[in-house]
């Protein structure tokens, strides 16, 4: 019984999220998680970075590397203790590292994530898989989402539509056709925007279950202007991130229609809503049910909202379908280290756009080797 580790930092860049799962004949089951926090001084750079790349310099970027190295090494180390699992008890580790440039279709295409592998693996003495999603753009894909294909492993029924969304820092949807087809993308914004306006104005990392949102109106106009993003009209494949999605693109919206603060709250939580929910209906897909992770299935005014706009349809976070809402993209990165291990690809065409399917990652050896 194969057991995988996965660690996950998303676009929220809070922290790592450490699974511990085990891949069999008959599925998949979490044997344990836990959540390891950035230090605060490590996140404030980290968005930092995000915010301003030209101001981030090779010093500062290999310091970065290095940090983020090591809390995910710290992440692992936790998992297996808090699990009860010795190190020779897992396979490999899957890392996914934490991205700070996303940019699949700019002249030179490239995606850039960080958190030095070879110091998990020194530490765990574990063999590591990192760097999944840098293959899938060589082979003209746009690297991102690579969550449809574990969603495809983890919740598909035959037999039944679904949609599985993820509403990490950037949403995204995959859209599990009754017929076997899979298919995905990102949607735009999940809690990037709430997390910064919340965080600029009540100095809280997130807006606990949407109590900010839930307090204000949504304003109209400011909801028109931040839907006419021409990214939503690309068809798929397409990916995206804070490069695009952050507080200078907010400003400019805001700069044309000023809101209250709860006010602008609510309408990038009603922003996010739509934007999920028209993807959906987009797609042409009529799901029986959609399921929903990341943190924003803990944001209680988000989901009512996503129900809202999507009647007759069942909303529900994935702990009903065997995988808690906050340990799926971990789990992700547990799949996709069991995918290149055992030599299967990980990465989706009808996805990402790439050429063909690819096995995703790069090994890190773990422990010592004799000389």
């Amino acid at each position: 019984m194969p057991i995988y580790a996965g660690l996950m930092s998303g676009t929220s860049m809070d922290g790592v999220e450490a699974v511990a799962l085990q891949v069999d004949a008959a599925g998949m089951q979490v044997r344990g998680a836990v959540h390891v926090d950035y230090p605060s001084e490590l996140s404030n750079r980290l968005h930092a970075a995000v915010a301003d790349p030209a101001a981030c310099n090779i010093d500062s970027l290999g310091a970065l590397d290095a940090e983020v190295g090591e809390v995910f090494a710290t992440a692992a180390l936790r998992l297996l203790e808090a699990s009860g699992l010795a190190a020779s008890a897992v396979r490999a580790i899957g890392s996914h590292g934490q991205t700070l440039l996303h940019r699949p279709r700019a002249a030179t295409p490239f995606t850039l994530q960080i958190g030095d592998a070879n110091r998990i693996a020194e530490r765990t003495g574990i063999d590591v898989i990192a760097d999944f999603r840098r293959r899938d753009l060589a082979a003209g894909g746009e690297a991102a989402p690579l969550v449809p294909a574990f969603h495809a492993a983890a919740f598909g029924a035959a037999g039944e539509s679904r949609a599985v969304v993820n509403i990490g820092g950037i949403g995204n949807v995959t859209l599990l056709h009754a017929d076997g087809r899979v298919s995905g993308f990102d949607t735009g914004p999940g809690n990037c925007l709430m997390d910064l306006w919340v965080r600029e104005h009540q100095d809280e990392p997130y807006d606990e279950d949407g109590q900010l949102a839930a307090s204000g109106d949504v304003d109209a106009r400011l909801l028109d202007l931040l839907l006419q993003e021409p990214f939503f009209a690309l068809p798929p494949p397409k990916s995206t991130g804070r490069e695009l999605f952050n507080r200078a693109w907010l400003q400019k919206k805001l700069d044309q229609q000023a809101a209250a603060v709860a006010d602008v709250q609510a309408t990038l939580c009603e922003f996010t809503a739509a934007t999920i929910a028209s993807a959906i209906a987009g797609a042409g897909l009529a799901p029986s049910q959609l399921l929903v992770c990341g943190g924003g299935a803990f944001n209680g005014e988000l989901m009512r909202r996503l129900a809202a706009r999507m009647p007759g349809v069942p909303v529900r976070h994935t702990g009903t379908a065997g995988i808690p809402p906050e340990q799926v993209e971990a789990a992700l990165c547990a799949w996709l280290a069991h995918q290149f291990i055992t030599g299967r690809p990980g990465n989706l065409v009808s996805v990402t756009g790439a050429r063909g399917p690819r096995v995703l990652g790069a090994l890190h050896r773990g422990g010592v080797t004799e000389t």
